[in-house]
């Protein structure tokens, strides 16, 4: 592998202890929770909701809502974001595009009962309440870099578990080249569904050996507790090396095709948010540089890694491209 794919190792050290998650012990009993390697990492916004979100944040190890008393580490010896940091600051538009108001407007979500319909081209569709998908495939820990397009990131410890292992178990045909997801529509729960601007229900997809890759995580819930309202309960895609808005929200319908899937936000503005959305600091957005990020709870900037700093993991899905727009926009 060429050195600049070459990613930094994860330390034993950075793995979550035990007993920050043990808390929730109902959870962890059901979904048969086991501590995974991570690979982790670095985004940015306006200054002045930067300057409110680090003002709620406390510095250093700390005590939150859900227990948590110990600061956990990237491979850079970066500290995670606090639970206050990722829950209070999110981009979700089917609530508000206000990103400090999803919280608020989240509360009285219902995420249960839930159902995820697995469908296609694959020789077993399926469709799993979210209790059997934690009874079914193990639970893991895995710390991601979050990088938003708009140039702010996060560290996140999720909780969940690896997409190939369900789409396994469904058995995709040799006609499957694509995954395409789907968030819930429901415009009661969801009032920014009420607005006919976006192309509603969110939809997002992936290359076939994009979702089939180890990287590629459903996750179920974050710090070990389950997934909250704000974050996509009760399951929502994570992509670790492409821009957040490729990490769909409250899935409903999974379902794997021979065409590449139309998106929401490619759909509305392709030439600014492509297909692929890949992390790559020399390629621009029509409107900023994505050469920098800051992170969410910082006020200096700090350089943006290529994929997202996982491109040892993912940078041969995309070798045979002749266009870096193919494959970063």
């Amino acid at each position: 592998m060429n050195n600049k794919y070459k990613s930094v190792p994860v330390k034993s050290s950075e793995i979550t202890p035990r007993h920050i998650y043990l808390s929730r012990r109902d959870f962890l009993k059901a979904a048969g929770i086991v501590t995974g390697g991570a690979l982790l990492a670095a985004c940015a916004a306006n200054t002045e909701e930067l300057t409110s979100v680090a003002s709620q944040a406390t510095a250093g190890p700390e005590t939150d809502a859900i227990g948590v008393s110990e600061t956990k580490y990237d491979e850079l010896g970066d500290p995670a974001n606090s639970y206050k940091d990722i829950t209070n600051y999110n981009n979700f538009y089917e609530f508000t595009t206000d990103k400090q108001g999803v919280a608020t407007l989240s509360t009285n979500f219902k995420a249960d009962p839930w159902s995820v319909e697995v469908s296609g081209l694959v020789n077993t569709p399926k469709t799993y309440a979210i209790e059997d998908l934690l009874k079914a495939f193990p639970q893991e820990e895995r710390i991601y870099r979050l990088r938003c397009v708009e140039a702010w990131s996060m560290v996140i410890p999720w909780m969940g578990f690896s997409l190939t292992s369900l789409l396994k178990e469904v058995e995709p045909t040799s006609e499957a080249r694509f995954v395409r997801f789907e968030t819930l529509f429901d415009p009661d729960q969801f009032p920014g569904q009420k607005s006919g601007f976006y192309p509603w229900p969110y939809q997002e997809g992936l290359r076939l050996d994009e979702a089939m890759n180890d990287l590629t995580l459903m996750a179920t819930g974050l710090y070990g507790e389950l997934l909250p309202n704000q974050s996509g309960a009760p399951l929502r895609l994570v992509v670790p090396w492409k821009y957040g808005f490729k990490s769909i929200k409250s899935i409903v319908k999974i379902e794997l095709v021979s065409e590449q899937p139309a998106t929401l936000w490619s759909s509305i503005a392709p030439n600014e948010y492509g297909f692929y959305a890949n992390v790559n600091p020399e390629v621009p957005h029509p409107r900023w540089s994505q050469a920098t990020e800051r992170r969410i709870g910082e006020i200096k900037r700090r350089p943006t890694l290529l994929f997202n700093g996982y491109a040892e993991e993912v940078a041969h899905l995309y070798e045979d491209s002749d266009s870096p727009t193919y494959y970063f926009r």
